[in-house]
């Protein structure tokens, strides 16, 4: 039972999330505009998705543990594109794709940098999160931004919030085994 349960998670997860930003790439073609959207949240999120596929591939990790990543990268890539086209400069976007070029070889040259870069991705998602929140608070304003999207996103970390809750579970039980330890006293 529990094995066909982690399937399903397992499954469920990667088929939102090969559909993920496609309720936000169709709001904004239909809407014909960016509005509601954050340049800096998109582009802090495709960092820390890029960081993380180049680590996973750094250390040859199984492609099924990480299948999600490479669609919403190219996901976001669209979303990147369509944001620039509709406020008016597709041109600016040429620097922003030679640095996430350049960094996923950057992210490689040494065991330290990928390492690093991986330990900062989990603050580079959240980030992500602060900087599309700050923007909808400043311009109160939700546009063209997709509540389906961010639904769905929920609903991919939901599914891995059981392994917060066991991680929490883990360590209340083995502080208070340490607490409630007795010490033996050698007998010679």
């Amino acid at each position: 039972m529990e094995a066909r349960l982690l399937w399903l998670c397992n499954w469920s997860t990667l088929g939102v999330c090969a559909t993920l930003k496609l309720p936000q790439i169709y709001a904004q073609l239909a809407a014909r505009s960016a509005r509601g959207i954050s340049l800096s949240s998109l582009l802090l999120e495709l960092a820390g998705f890029l960081v993380f596929l180049r680590y996973q591939c750094y250390y040859g990790n199984p492609l099924l543990t990480y299948l999600e990543y490479p669609v919403l990268i190219a996901q976001d890539a669209v979303l990147l594109l369509c944001v620039f086209h509709f406020n008016g400069n597709v041109k600016q976007a040429a620097p922003y794709v030679a640095v996430f070029v350049s960094s996923w070889f950057v992210l490689s040259l040494q065991k330290w940098i990928i390492d690093l870069a991986m330990n900062l991705s989990t603050f580079i998602s959240a980030a992500s999160k602060f900087a599309q929140l700050q923007y909808l608070w400043r311009t109160q304003d939700a546009g063209a931004a997709s509540a389906l999207t961010w639904g769905l996103a929920a609903y991919t970390c939901a599914v891995l919030l059981r392994f917060v809750v066991m991680l929490a579970l883990n360590i209340w039980v083995t502080t208070t085994v340490l607490r409630y330890r007795k010490t033996v006293a050698k007998v010679e």
